[in-house]
């Protein structure tokens, strides 16, 4: 047994992740242990010479080394990983002890974790971190889910590390069960909606603008102090002003245009299926960084269509800019719309008793979808915790009736310039569809018992009917 003090939480993986959260938790006067069996990253951890951290590559010493009962932290990639981790801490865990799992697991492996886990009094959380290397460092967006009491337990060491927005931290109580690795899967998917609307107005600035890097930058940051104040727009802004270290120009013209994803928006648009929640824009964004990674295939089409596009004229670049940050704006609020919408029914549906004012509070900071439109949208679901759609709510009606017009123009514009926009279109089309009294999902009905006899309601009478139809089709 160590002589050492007790320590009060532990870490499994030392990558830069993992790294940064324990010295995080330090820097806020928690004592952390660390494990990984890279000894490299066990001496680089060391090497802070923290008299309150202490990492090891022995399995059994680090356990011994934390406090009773145990709240240990797991940041692996996730998958059979996470299992044999669980596999290998079992031996040395005692009832009430806590896993903290901080990777991205799909939400129904974290379900099966916590009950195969319940059985042996050892307490299982899904827990979602945002921010990336610099927030696990200095503040995260984090999003736990599972078993109240034991949330509660770690609660206050939560609330520390996490990132303030308004002086609230970014950290809640996410809801029963998995409800914290499903917030987090659908806070990616809206990072992928919002990645691709983005770079769809960079083509249309870029192809039909004619804007080069310099004005891009600009653009950007200004957009960045505006009404599309968010993280992802700074970045961006950041982005197109990087040299390239190894040839002249900028670095974003060297990069291929080839997108990839590691699944949490598949994963997103999978579900929202099981649950009937309609997420067009993130199902577009899945879609085109699919179509991305065919470049063979987009190269040899462009060829034998040698689609063209019209150059707007100088003296119209300004008029364009701002017609696209409009756009943007619809399009952004429409996006988040859908997936707190999506959220909303996967609670009802999973039993996850997830607020989504709450979600919406979090993600106000240290996350990558954080913006300041999330302040309204707070506001929104904490005036009236019964909205089914931001696009329902008093705030926003006026806004998007006001700036829908403008992505209507652009969205006309990409199409007549034959420059792809599949997640503004499906913004556009969301929007359209939702706000329509009358939809003619009447005629697929009919066509549906016609061909099934799948059955139908009518809109004058209670009652499920069938009709045998006048059918001389063969």
């Amino acid at each position: 047994m160590n002589s050492n003090p007790l320590l009060n939480y532990g870490m499994i993986g030392l990558g830069t992740m993992g790294a940064n959260l324990v010295l995080n938790m330090n820097d806020k006067g928690y004592s952390v242990a660390g494990y990984d069996k890279d000894q490299k990253k066990v001496d680089t951890l060391n090497a802070e010479g923290r008299q309150t951290v202490r990492a090891f590559n022995n399995i059994g010493i680090f356990t011994q080394s934390l406090e009773t009962p145990r709240a240990i932290l797991l940041l692996v990639p996730a998958g059979p990983i996470v299992d044999a981790v669980i596999n290998e801490l079992l031996p040395h865990l005692q009832k009430d002890d806590i896993i903290i799992d901080c990777g991205n697991s799909h939400f129904t492996d974290t379900q099966s974790r916590i009950s195969a886990l319940q059985s042996k009094g050892i307490h299982f959380m899904g827990l979602g971190v945002s921010g990336g290397e610099t927030g696990a460092r200095f503040g995260p967006s984090i999003m736990p889910g599972g078993d109240k009491q034991a949330y509660e337990r770690i609660a206050p060491m939560l609330k520390d590390i996490a990132a303030k927005a308004d002086g609230e931290p970014c950290t809640a109580y996410m809801g029963k069960g998995a409800a914290g690795h499903y917030v987090k899967m659908v806070h990616n998917g809206i990072e992928y909606a919002l990645m691709q609307l983005i770079s769809e107005a960079y083509q249309l600035l870029k192809k039909h603008g004619e804007f080069d890097n310099e004005e891009l930058a600009q653009l950007f940051t200004h957009w960045g102090n505006g009404k599309l104040q968010s993280y992802l727009i700074e970045i961006t802004g950041a982005i197109f002003q990087q040299p390239d270290e190894n040839s002249n120009g900028m670095l974003v013209d060297k990069i291929n245009d080839t997108a990839q994803q590691k699944g949490t928006g598949a994963w997103t648009s999978q579900d929202a299926m099981n649950v009937q929640a309609p997420i067009p824009t993130i199902d577009a964004a899945v879609s085109q960084r699919i179509l991305s990674s065919m470049k063979v295939s987009r190269v040899q089409a462009s060829e034998k269509y040698k689609n063209t596009h019209v150059k707007i004229k100088a003296a119209h670049k300004e008029a364009f800019a701002h017609l696209l940050e409009e756009a943007l704006y619809a399009a952004f609020i429409i996006t988040y719309g859908q997936g707190l919408a999506m959220l909303g029914k996967a609670s009802a549906y999973y039993k996850f008793e997830t607020e989504i004012a709450t979600v919406a509070s979090i993600w106000r900071g240290g996350c990558i979808i954080r913006a300041s439109l999330l302040n309204e949208i707070t506001k929104a679901y904490r005036q009236n915790n019964s909205l089914e759609n931001i696009l329902e709510a008093n705030e926003f009606i006026p806004k998007v009736k006001t700036s829908q017009s403008a992505l209507r123009s652009i969205v006309q514009t990409a199409a007549d310039q034959h420059i792809p926009a599949p997640a503004l279109y499906a913004c556009l089309a969301y929007f359209d569809s939702y706000t329509s009294a009358w939809l003619p999902a009447n005629l697929i009905q009919a066509q549906r018992d016609f061909f099934g006899a799948h059955t139908y309601e009518r809109n004058d009478k209670e009652g499920i009917f069938h009709t045998e139809w006048n059918q001389k089709i063969q």
